[in-house]
Formats: C-alpha cells, structure tokens, sequence
C-alpha cells in the first residue's frame, strides 16, 4: 500500500474533489510538463475538453474555473477562495489567462472550453488538454483522469496497478508494513502487538518524522475545524441557483441558546454532529477551504465525528486525533485501493460510505477498541451505505450531498459503539464489504454515478 495519509486529507477548495480539485492539479502539471519541454513559450491557445461525469456535471462544480486556475499556475491547497470569482472575472473579461503566472496567451472559454458528455473509454471523469502555437500546430496533448478525492493520473498511468497515487508523496521506498487487504494489516497489528493507527504511522514514516506527522494532521484538524467555523457563521444562499439556504448558522443559534440541562437529552449531541457535518458542506458547496476526507463530497462526516469525539468525550486530545486520522486513513486507502472514492465510478457509497467507514473506525481506535473492533465498526459503516448512488441535483453538491453528510456522521458514531458493544467477531469482513461496494458500482447505471441523468436529479417536482 503505498497511499500515504496526506493523500487522503488534502487541503483544498470546494465543492467537489473529483470535479474542482483533480482538475485544477491536472491543468497545473500540464503546463509544468509544457515548460519541462521547453515550448510554453510557444503557447498560443490551449483548448480544454472536458468528458462524461465532468462534461455531465463540470459547470455545476465548476470544473473549468478549476482547470483555468491551475494553468495559472494555482493550486487547490494555496488558493484564496476569495481570489478565485475576482481572477475568472478578469479572465473573462479580457479573454486571456497566463500560464503559471507567466507567459500571456488567449483563452475564450466560448470557444476553449468544451463539456463533452461521452466519456473517454479509461475513465468517466476524463479531460483532455491540447496546446497550440501560433500556426495552430498542436504542440502537446495530454488526457487526464480524476480518479476520486482530488488524485489525478494521466493517459500512461490510468491502467496501472495503485494508479491513484498522489505522485507528489509517491516513494519508491519499502514501506516496513505493507498490505492490500484488512486482512493482512490486522495480521500485522497481532504480530507486532501494535494498533492500526501504530502501523500507519510506522508506514508515514518513510516520508516524515514523528513530529512532522503530527504537525501535519493537527494542521488538517485546524483547517477542519476553521471550516466548521466558517460554516457556522455564513449566511445566504448557496450559488449554483438552486437557491439552498445555508442552515448551519440558524442550528449554530438555536443550539447555543439551549439551556445546559437540555445536553441531559441522550440525543442532544446528535444535532451538534448534524451541525458540524452541515456546516462543512455548505462550506464546500460554497466554493470555501475544505479537507477531502477522503473526498469533498463527504468532507463533512470525519470532521463532524472528530467534533463529537474532541466535545463529547472526556478523553478528547490531540493525541486522539492524530490515532483517529491515522486509523480513518487505514481504511481509506483499502477503499481506494480495492474499490473506488469516486461517485462518478462507484456511486456515492464510494464517497459517503468510505467516509462513514473512516469515521467509524477513528472513533472505535479513540474509543479504546481492539484491531478487530475497528475493523467490525468500518466494516457496519460501510455495509449500511451499499447501493447509495450519486444523484446531485443540478450537478451541484448541494441536495442530496449535503444532508447526506450529516446523516452519515452520526450513522458512524452508532456503527462504532456497535462494534464496540461486541468482540470484534463479526459474519462478514470489512473487505468482503469493500468488494461488494466495488461490484455493486460496477453494476450500477451510469445515471446514478454522477451524471445527474437519474434519481434525485431528475425526479424531483418542482412546487
């Protein structure tokens, strides 16, 4: 497995991992790869083609702002949201960009930008990039996919084996503890007496120390929490013209304003967990800062159930952090590399489930369950999200995503104290479950995995 746990949580922008952040990443490689061949000075136009999920839904998401910032030179984990509507305004008034910041050329996005909904025979979130001088004579041409929560590879790499590593934190490095299935990492858990969150950490080690590890997820922690901030006090609508109101900040209101003896209410920190999901979501839906975790469609779940944890628990540290995030980011990487995090490939029991999954599993390590009860609370998560399909509404990750977000938090914290009411025996494995995510989305129609063609996207009556 050599997926490290910064490729999972990724700072980034809204709203969509596959559809905002994977293409921005890829644009900005291209033009790196053109000034690596020497010829971006040579550039006079570059024409971006967009194909299935991200010519289906790519306006919605907002694909092509993406795409054209990276060929700026932008990335998803420094970008200021803020510069972000004033820059493409300039772009479009002007009908010219600058390639990393540098090099002039024209781009009219009328004639530059196409939404192509066929896919690209790889791949259902493809884009293909052509550069071209002044003659018109193509000088590069490079197909990119985005494989699911902000990885990218290209037209060399798509058929190979772990294709969705983060090339920016790949090694060529042996990793102390590899594994490919749950099987084979609770078998390292029982020969070294160590946890999960232990192994991985051993693992992220080949490319860190201790305390850059450390540093590193408590920075993603307080991004997450920021955002939870931010979502709690904007208010509005959301853009895209669905004209969702954004109810986080009212919940924030009115829970703030319970008296203390209403936490005696047993459920009580349920709604907390519902606000913290919602806010994170509107946030990204909003174009904000955000963590994929391990998408942006579902960075909502493992944030809320880190709130829950750090509020709720007497026991809430640092430390636990850093063990929950190690063990969420265990059971991502199996989902990714034995299925899939793309709702476009799989549905969303792809994104939700994995997160659910996640989720459920950091709060079991953090909860003081054993190896095996960890594996058992991914493994409810995940079983009881089979079947969801991906069907936003006008493309946009905003109905059903965003309720959908904080029902899945709190279907984590039950799937955990399950597992942890039992002894970690269980009928079914986590892998078995992670197959059938796989081949269920294989077997689903293309219209419920992100192409807003099914579903919710097109069933709902307009009052």
């Amino acid at each position: 497995m050599t997926i490290s746990v910064f490729d999972l949580f990724k700072i980034g922008i809204g709203p969509s991992s596959s559809h905002t952040v994977g293409p921005m990443r890829a644009a900005l490689d291209f033009v790196h790869k053109l000034e690596q061949r020497g010829c971006l000075d040579q550039v006079t136009n570059i024409r971006v083609e967009l194909f299935g999920s991200l010519g289906a839904t790519g306006v919605g998401h907002g694909s092509g702002p993406a795409v054209i910032l990276g060929l700026e030179g932008q990335t998803p984990e420094t970008i200021d949201p803020a510069y972000l509507e004033i820059r493409l305004a300039e772009i479009h008034a002007d009908s010219e960009l600058q390639l990393l910041g540098k090099h002039r050329i024209t781009f009219k996005e009328a004639d530059d930008l196409r939404y192509i909904i066929e896919p690209l025979p790889q791949h259902p979130n493809g884009m293909r990039l052509i550069a071209r001088d002044a003659a018109g004579i193509a000088l590069y041409t490079r197909e990119y996919f985005s494989v699911g929560g902000g990885f990218v590879v290209d037209e060399d790499e798509i058929g190979q084996s772990d294709q969705a590593v983060d090339r920016s934190e790949e090694t060529e490095v042996q990793i102390p503890y590899p594994f490919d299935t749950m099987e084979e990492l609770l078998a390292h858990c029982k020969a070294e007496q160590k946890s999960i969150a232990e192994i991985i950490l051993e693992n992220e080690k080949i490319h860190r120390t201790d305390a850059e590890i450390r540093e590193g997820l408590l920075e993603i922690w307080h991004v997450m929490q920021a955002c939870v901030s931010r979502g709690c006090e904007q208010e509005g609508t959301l853009p895209g013209g669905l004209d969702v109101k954004r109810r986080a900040p009212t919940l924030y209101r009115k829970l703030k304003a319970r008296p203390e003896a209403s936490l005696r209410d047993p459920l009580s920190a349920l709604d907390w967990v519902s606000l913290y999901a919602l806010a994170v979501n509107e946030e990204n839906a909003a174009g904000g800062r955000v963590v994929t975790a391990p998408t942006n469609g579902a960075a909502g779940i493992v944030p809320a159930v880190l709130h829950y944890y750090m509020r709720f628990y007497y026991s809430g540290s640092d430390a636990g952090i850093v063990r929950f995030m190690l063990t969420a980011a265990a059971v991502g990487m199996l989902c990714k590399r034995n299925a899939s995090i793309s709702g476009a490939e799989v549905g969303c029991q792809g994104e939700v489930g994995s997160a659910c999954a996640m989720a459920a599993a950091g709060l079991a390590a953090v909860s003081g369950g054993t190896p095996e009860q960890v594996e058992n609370a991914a493994e409810i998560a995940m079983e009881h999200n089979l079947g969801l399909t991906c069907d936003p509404i006008a493309g946009l990750v905003q109905v059903p995503c965003i309720e959908r977000n904080a029902m899945a938090a709190i279907k984590a914290i039950n799937a955990s104290r399950i597992a942890l009411n039992g002894d970690g025996e269980h009928f079914v494995s986590l892998d078995k479950v992670i197959k059938t995510m796989r081949d269920t989305g294989a077997d689903m129609q293309s219209k419920y995995k992100e192409t807003s063609l099914g579903g919710l996207a097109v069933n709902v009556i307009e009052c």
